[in-house]
C-alpha cells in the first residue's frame, strides 16, 4: 500500500507540473494531463501524433466534480447511477463557465466524460483539484495500451512517468454514448449496449462512423498493429499469424488465441496484447477468423475492422 501511495504522490507531482503521465484503467492505459490546461492537453495531441479534431475523454471522480463543467440530464443520472465508475463515456453539453480547454473539445459545445473504476486511478482523482483528460496511452492509430509496459513500448523516456496498475480487466476501450440530444452510441466498447437500452427503456441508435467526429475512437483507421490484417479467414499460410477465438488441439507456431473456451470477454482482454505480441514477433501479416458479432464480439469486429484500414 505505502509504494502504491507513494506512486499516486508522484503521479500527482508531474500532472502539477503540467506534464503527462501513463495511468491505469479498467478498459485500456490512458496517457492523462490536467483537462483544464492548454499547454497539458497540448502534450498529449503532441506525444500521441493525434489529429486535433480528435476530441479528449476527461475522467472525473464523480458526479460532483462533474457539474461545474456540464449539464447533466434525466437519461445521463440513469445512466450513471447504474454503471458509472465502470466503461462508459457520456457525450454531454458542456456549461459556457468551464475551465475545461478548447483544446479538449476542439472548440467544440459538448464534452466527453468518464468516470473510472481502477482504484488506484480513483484514488489519484480524489487527490487531484482538476480532472484528466485521458485518451488512450498509444500513438494515434495504433494499438491500445493494457499493461504499463506497453505504455513504454509506445513512448520511452518521452512519458516521465507511467502509474502502473497491473494489466486492464477489459482491455478494450469504454462505450460511447451522446447525450445532449436523442441518446446515440458513437463507439461500441466495454459496456453491452443491451444493458444500456433496458436502464433507458428504449432502442439505441448506433452511428460508429458519422462524418462529423465528435468522439474518439470514429477515425476509419484505428487501434492498429501497423500490419495487414484480414478477417473471416478459414486458413491461415505459413507465414502468416493467424488469430483464432478458441484453443485448438492442433497448435502451430503461427496459431494465436484469443480464449480458451470461445469466451468473448476473455477474448477482448486480450485483443489488443495478441496483435502487440504478433508485431513483435515479426510477423508481416495477421489473419483472423470469423468471430460472432455478437456482444463483445460486435466490439471485437469493430477494433478489428479498424485495424484492417492499414
Amino acid at each position: 500500500m505505502k509504494s502504491i501511495q507513494s506512486n499516486i504522490k508522484k503521479a500527482k507531482k508531474y500532472l502539477n507540473k503540467n506534464c503527462c503521465i501513463g495511468v491505469p484503467t479498467e478498459t485500456v492505459y490512458g496517457l492523462a494531463a490536467n483537462a483544464y490546461i492548454d499547454s497539458a492537453v497540448n502534450k498529449i495531441f503532441q506525444l500521441k501524433k493525434r489529429p486535433k479534431t480528435n476530441p479528449l475523454i476527461v475522467h472525473y471522480i464523480n458526479i460532483n466534480s462533474l457539474k461545474k463543467d456540464c449539464i447533466i440530464n434525466d437519461n445521463f443520472i440513469k445512466l450513471y447511477k447504474k454503471f458509472s465508475p465502470g466503461p462508459i463515456t457520456y457525450i454531454l453539453k458542456l456549461r459556457k463557465n468551464s475551465r475545461i480547454s478548447k483544446n479538449v473539445t476542439n472548440k467544440g459545445k459538448s464534452l466527453a466524460v468518464r468516470f473510472p473504476k481502477h482504484k488506484i486511478l480513483k484514488k489519484l482523482l480524489t487527490e487531484l483539484n482538476y480532472p484528466l483528460a485521458a485518451p488512450s496511452a498509444n500513438i494515434s492509430s495504433r494499438l491500445s495500451a493494457v499493461k504499463a509496459s506497453d505504455v513504454k513500448e509506445e513512448f520511452g523516456s518521452k512519458v516521465k512517468f507511467i502509474l502502473d496498475g497491473g494489466r486492464c480487466n477489459i482491455g478494450v476501450e469504454s462505450t460511447i454514448i451522446k447525450l445532449t440530444e436523442n441518446p446515440k452510441i458513437l463507439r461500441l466498447g466495454g459496456l453491452n449496449i443491451s444493458k444500456i437500452e433496458k436502464v433507458l427503456g428504449r432502442k439505441i441508435n448506433i452511428d460508429i462512423n458519422p462524418k462529423n467526429k465528435i468522439s474518439p475512437g470514429q477515425y476509419p483507421l484505428h487501434y492498429s498493429p501497423g500490419i495487414p490484417l484480414k478477417m473471416n479467414v478459414k486458413k491461415a499460410k505459413n507465414n502468416e499469424a493467424f488469430i483464432l477465438i478458441k484453443k485448438r488441439k492442433i497448435t502451430l507456431k503461427n496459431y494465436f488465441y484469443l480464449s480458451k473456451k470461445n469466451n468473448l470477454n476473455e477474448a477482448a482482454k486480450n485483443l489488443y496484447s495478441c496483435l502487440r505480441k504478433i508485431k513483435n514477433k515479426g510477423y508481416k501479416s495477421i489473419v483472423v477468423e470469423k468471430i460472432s458479432d455478437k456482444g463483445m464480439g460486435s466490439v471485437i469486429n469493430d477494433r478489428l475492422v479498424r485495424a484492417s484500414k492499414y
